[in-house]
């Protein structure tokens, strides 16, 4: 499975910009006005992980398969949005199928940047995006809960979802978001939420995007309340300069490191993000390693060893006999399966193992 993340935000606070940067691909527009990006951008990137490096090196595979992460950069949403101003609510659709959404909100002065609203002040500026995101929602629910009302007439059995999508209405209509609507009847409401794959029932990242002054510092105002404001929400926020995060493309790694070192920074903004993106998503890896490849398979946490082997092709779910399977710092420390195998550290594995992550994995399956 491959992650996919969405970047929403109000034009011109640098979205296009952390976009390049998080991409390492100068092919969305950067400018000083708004609504610079008029079409959506999409890039799909290799998640970094140092371990599957080493793993290939173990097992002298000829190739490295990293997992992905899908980014789809939108139009900036402005005040209106879901009544037809600005740009972003065309591009919305674009992001319904997404994991997650990163809301980017600047948070730092510079009067020579423009901001659409006139002022810096993260706070307004993720309720305005997220208002507009809930009016989105709104126009959504509103057109199938008249449909469905409409079938119900003639199938009584669609009273219990009607009534569901009218709570639903009540709530967004509330302004609050679809993830924190609770219904009496699940079951009730899941087709709805099924189909509609409504904005606001995804987990959010905010992202505080900072000058470089900011960076290695302490926090300035303006992060201190997004991240409270985060925090109340029980959201996870990513402190970014996008500008810098823009001047790593093209070195090399160890160019990287040096340039981050400077910063008083270990990790890129990039690996940040995913990070973050994988802990809210409850995500988490597992390997597989070969003379021909050795490659990352992403999961959910909890999920059985023959749910994950379906991943990789849905027979190996199917045909599930069992998994063979060796922690990655055994498999490490003992220099591969055959010497894990000898010291009796390779599980046998069968259909109620939940999966761990860095397992090192060999499935056998029949069909």
């Amino acid at each position: 499975m491959s992650l996919a993340v969405g970047i929403v935000g109000l034009p011109n606070v640098g979205k296009s910009t952390l976009f390049n940067a998080l991409t390492r691909a100068q092919n969305a527009e950067a400018a000083n006005y708004p609504f610079c990006t008029i079409e959506p951008n999409k890039a799909t990137v290799p998640v970094a992980d140092l371990r599957l490096e080493k793993l290939a090196e173990i097992g002298k595979s000829a190739r490295i398969i990293h997992a992905t992460v899908d980014f789809t950069d939108i139009a900036g949403l402005v005040r209106g949005a879901s009544k037809g101003e600005g740009l972003g609510n065309q591009f919305l659709g674009n992001i319904r199928e997404c994991d997650a959404i990163l809301e980017v909100v600047r948070c730092f002065d510079n009067d020579d940047v423009v901001h659409v609203e006139g002022s810096v002040d993260p706070i307004r500026d993720i309720e305005i995006i997220e208002t507009e995101l809930v009016l989105a929602d709104l126009q959504s629910l509103e057109k199938r809960l008249d449909r469905i009302s409409r079938q119900a007439r003639a199938d009584k059995a669609l009273a219990k979802e009607v009534d569901a999508m009218r709570k639903l209405q009540e709530h967004l209509d509330a302004g609050l978001p679809v993830r924190t609507f609770v219904c009496d009847d699940p079951d009730a409401i899941a087709p709805c939420r099924k189909e509609l794959h409504f904005l606001t029932d995804k987990p959010v990242i905010y992202v505080a995007n900072v000058g470089e002054g900011d960076l290695g510092a302490e926090d300035n105002d303006h992060v201190k309340a997004l991240k409270a404001y985060a925090t109340e929400r029980q959201c996870d926020t990513v402190v970014i300069c996008a500008a810098m995060e823009a001047d790593l493309v093209g070195l090399s790694e160890e160019e990287q490191q040096d340039f981050l070192t400077s910063y008083g920074l270990e990790q890129s903004g990039l690996d940040v993000t995913i990070q973050k993106a994988y802990h809210t998503l409850g995500l988490q890896s597992y390997f597989t390693v070969g003379q021909i490849e050795a490659r990352a398979w992403t999961i959910r946490r909890g999920w059985t060893a023959p749910k994950a082997a379906g991943v990789i092709h849905t027979d190996f779910e199917r045909g599930f006999i069992r998994a063979e399977v060796v922690a990655y710092d055994d498999f490490v420390a003992l220099g591969g399966e055959a010497h894990a195998r000898e010291k009796g550290l390779l599980r046998v594995e069968g259909k109620e193992y939940v999966m761990r992550d860095g397992d090192v994995v060999h499935f056998l399956f029949n069909v």
